[in-house]
């Protein structure tokens, strides 16, 4: 059973890395070969960096007002939703391995209901005065702030829909201003 999930053979897997390699090299996480490697950034400069991030997540109209009326039987949804946001933003590079960890100067978390979709939307924004960009922070931080409403509301409803996490804005590094 070629090139299906629990194959043990090796050669797909083999002619997909000769025939990636060429394209990796424009990666910063892989060297020459092709290996996966921590981008060093010893040489950079330290700048302000930002980066802003959104997501949001969809549900049923009573669920929406479940939270927005502080109805949930775990709580106030909303604001273990903003810690646990935060708190994630600082264990980035424990979850992404090849994150480099980074001293957080401010990360913020807010949400915003929009009732006519039935859904929260996140916006999370993680600081720092470094030597690499903190977008991956920001994704993180909005990605677990979603996660958690999903987990503190799954009991009334588990066909909520996550969805279009995303970064909209970074500054600072060599790159500068970038925005979606």
């Amino acid at each position: 059973m070629r090139g299906t999930f629990g194959s043990s053979a090796r050669e797909p897997t083999t002619q997909l890395l000769l025939a990636t390699t060429h394209t990796m090299n424009n990666f910063t996480h892989f060297d020459e070969q092709g290996r996966a490697l921590m981008v060093g950034v010893g040489e950079k400069a330290e700048t302000r960096r930002v980066a802003i991030t959104t997501g949001r997540i969809v549900m049923q109209p009573e669920t929406l007002a479940l939270i927005r009326d502080g109805g949930a039987k775990k709580g106030d949804v909303l604001g273990v939703a903003r810690l646990a946001g935060i708190m994630a933003s600082k264990r980035t590079a424990d979850l992404i391995p090849l994150c480099h960890p980074i001293a957080l100067t401010k990360v913020t978390v807010d949400f915003r209901i929009d009732e006519a979709a039935n859904a929260i939307e996140c916006k999370a924004m993680a600081e720092t005065v470094g030597r690499t960009g903190v977008e991956m922070e920001a994704l993180t931080a909005a990605s677990i702030a979603l996660l958690t409403i999903y987990d503190m509301c799954k009991a009334v409803d588990r066909g909520m829909i996550i969805e279009s996490v995303r970064l909209i804005e970074k500054l600072g590094g060599k790159s500068g201003h970038w925005k979606a």
